[in-house]
């Protein structure tokens, strides 16, 4: 097996004075803005609060979203930007930023070719809810996405030298004559200023601050949140602080298919529906389209009464999606030699259990989901033993609110105008995904907008 690779972030005493461009965050839109910023030819450095890189990235599972690849082809898929743009629109509440939502979709296939000209190949590909093709972009090998690509990018870095420093947080971005100056942090308990000439606040989003979300969506107080401590807003506050205008804060996405038996969360990747995974309830009967938006399948799943759902697959489903090895490893899978036995094991009805497979497989067979209507991720049925269940609930996941920004990711004012120097990239960003982001977006938009504020900091300090 080859060596596991391991980043190991530079000692707080090496921290300069000086950078020509600080971004705050690890996670994939830190490090690709840090990235493409030192290829360009700039000195960036990156700051994470937390003793461990990656941030909430590490946590992404079934891939990133793009339409009009050469992957794409090669798999025989014909996609568009417009069909990408329509149904990313759509699948928001029609309430995404057009002027973002035209910048994302129509930079998609560049962002997957920029990774492949980095030797970083996301080369099969997969499909999930709210989406008609297959435009979730993953390792051939099916590894959790959010964790390869940060081991990737952190292996850039390194061959970059570009300085990452854990265990550092931000306590002020300052300005001077109207732009941004610098920051005062505290580096492993000391305090320090730092002179920067622009700052990239790639933080991420505030799902794991309860304040932030009572305040927000009291409604949701008491849900359990698949997100790491780490994604608490504090680059929301560092930006408001400022001046800069936050939007669509009470948009929240509650992510359907999350084990919460156990004191740790665990996110189940929607991939595993997207080959073909069903739901069905406390009584083994299916009961939704199970790659219809999120937050439709989340309300399905709540108006149960509280049971939560489970995942029903079999062995060809879990061959297409490595990520289960790692959910049966921790103890969240049911196993079953038959569809009877998965059924005691699960706790369902086994003859229910039975009928819904026996009618999901013709409906395969049919191309044809009468009961639900349900036309993708239906490449495969469930007719080849063991068979599987995983039970989810739904939790807090993403929230699509937090700083405005417009398509060069400059972070904006109340009245529209831009903070000099001051740009903003991934979760932190509102407005992308309107009311309910797509699965596979996410990761899309860190790469996407992660290399544009790289660029756009160049163009900003070379005028």
């Amino acid at each position: 097996m080859p060596e596991k690779f391991v980043f190991e972030p530079a000692d707080a005493s090496e921290l300069k004075n000086q950078y020509d461009l600080v971004v705050i965050g690890s996670g994939g839109a830190g490090l690709t803005a840090a990235v493409q910023a030192k290829e360009l030819g700039l000195n960036p450095v990156i700051l994470e609060k937390m003793d461990r890189l990656g941030g909430n990235t590490t946590r992404a599972s079934s891939g990133m979203n793009a339409a009009e690849t050469l992957v794409q082809l090669k798999h025989k898929v014909v996609d568009s930007f417009e069909d990408f743009y329509a149904e990313t629109y759509k699948g928001g509440g029609n309430l995404n930023n057009p002027e973002l939502l035209k910048y994302f979709t129509e930079h998609s296939a560049l962002a997957i070719d920029w990774l492949a000209d980095h030797d970083i190949q996301l080369d099969d590909i997969t499909i999930t809810g709210g989406m008609s093709k297959m435009r979730t972009h993953r390792p051939s090998s099916m590894a959790p996405i959010g964790g390869f690509l940060v081991t990737e990018l952190l292996k850039l870095a390194q061959k970059l030298e570009i300085p990452i420093f854990h265990k550092v947080k931000v306590d002020e971005i300052t300005e001077q004559d109207g732009k941004i100056s610098g920051l005062k942090v505290t580096a492993d308990g000391t305090p320090k200023e730092i002179k920067a000439g622009a700052v990239v606040l790639a933080t991420g989003g505030f799902g794991a601050n309860q304040d932030l979300l009572a305040k927000y969506r009291p409604d949701l107080k008491g849900y359990k949140t698949t997100n790491q401590p780490c994604a608490t807003g504090d680059g929301i506050a560092l930006a408001t602080k400022l001046g800069a205008k936050a939007v669509d804060m009470d948009q929240v996405q509650v992510h359907p298919t999350v084990q919460q038996d156990f004191d740790h969360v665990f996110l189940i990747g929607e991939a595993v529906r997207g080959e073909g995974a069903i739901l069905v309830n406390n009584e083994g009967k299916r009961f939704v389209n199970e790659l219809d938006t999120r937050k439709n399948v989340t309300a399905a799943i709540d108006s149960l009464g509280g049971t939560g759902a489970y995942l029903v697959f079999d062995r060809g489903i879990r061959d297409r999606v490595k990520a289960i090895e790692f959910y049966d490893h921790v103890g969240l899978v049911k196993t079953g030699e038959t569809l009877e036995a998965l059924a005691q094991e699960t706790g369902v009805d086994a003859a229910n259990l039975q009928a819904a497979v026996a009618t999901w497989n013709t409906a395969i067979a049919n191309k044809n989901d009468a009961e639900f209507g349900r036309t993708t991720g239906m490449d495969r049925d469930i007719s080849h033993g063991p068979f599987y269940s995983i039970h989810i609930a739904p939790a807090v996941h993403y929230t699509m609110g937090g700083i405005a920004i417009n398509k060069d990711t400059q972070v904006l004012k109340e009245d529209g105008q831009t903070i000099p120097g001051l740009y903003a990239a991934g979760e932190i960003v509102g407005g992308l995904h309107g009311n309910n982001r797509i699965g596979g977006n996410s990761i899309a938009e860190t790469v996407i907008f992660g290399r544009q504020a790289g660029q756009q900091v160049f163009t900003y300090l070379e005028n």
